[in-house]
């Protein structure tokens, strides 16, 4: 998938506003679906940040069953998709679409020749053909810290293995650096690369070159780690569409 062709299958030319909702039980998603719904975005990902995944999967299924239509992708919680693709596939058996999955560490490694465990998840993803879209972390956060000097390779590494390269700051909340993501775009120009980190209203601007924002903390309601404030995720919206107004 080129940048384009992601951005036409999103129906926006503008960075793609893609919420995070950490998950509490099905009723706490549902609400904060229905925000998103109401505003108008197409979609968002979903991730179990406070228990693991045999819980998470109940709560998965019931939230699409009541959004047979709404594009979902998922975060195991330090799951990488060696692990994570034969359960997408499953719940693709069991009738429950999942649209993406998003691993923390694609397990990309800059310093070796031969990419062994990136290729190993390549490998099982297309032996389970679970035909999702895959965003793979890359010099991304809480993972083993990637030398600012070798963003570039490692950026460059990463599009061989993933529909969308993608990056973060140094901690949730926390803005990436500019110089990082224009280094990241530099040396993917026609693959999409998402922004999992820092991204607020007032501060979106500075991150255009980018084609999604993963949003939770610059969008929740203030000091509330799992709802979603309407008036923030409105301002993102507008800033967004600013972006993507033919100049």
């Amino acid at each position: 998938m080129n940048r384009s062709e992601f951005h036409d299958f999103f129906g926006d030319n503008a960075p793609i506003i893609l919420p995070v909702i950490h998950v509490i039980d099905h009723d706490q998603t549902a609400s904060n679906i229905d925000i998103l719904i109401d505003a108008g975005i197409s979609g968002c990902f979903l991730i179990n940040h406070d228990f693991d995944v045999d819980r998470f999967l109940p709560i998965i299924r019931s939230i699409r069953t009541r959004y047979p239509d709404f594009w979902i992708g998922l975060n195991f919680l330090a799951v990488t998709g060696r692990d994570a693709f034969p359960v997408l596939a499953t719940l693709a058996k069991q009738g429950c679409r999942i649209d993406a999955y998003w691993a923390d560490d694609a397990r990309i490694d800059e310093r070796e020749d031969h990419q062994i465990e990136a290729n190993e998840i390549e490998n099982i993803r297309q032996k389970t053909v679970w035909n999702g879209l895959y965003f793979g972390g890359t010099a991304f956060k809480k993972q083993r810290e990637v030398n600012p000097a070798d963003y570039a390779k490692s950026a460059q590494i990463a599009g061989g293995f993933m529909d969308v390269v993608t990056t973060s700051g140094i901690a949730t909340g926390n803005a990436a650096e500019i110089s990082k993501i224009t280094t990241f775009r530099s040396a993917l120009p026609d693959t999409p690369i998402a922004l999992a980190s820092g991204i607020t209203p007032d501060n979106a601007a500075d991150y255009a070159m980018v084609d999604c924002f993963m949003v939770a903390t610059g969008i929740n309601i203030t000091d509330d780690f799992y709802n979603i404030d309407p008036a923030k995720l409105g301002l993102l919206i507008s800033k967004c569409r600013k972006m993507g107004d033919p100049q």
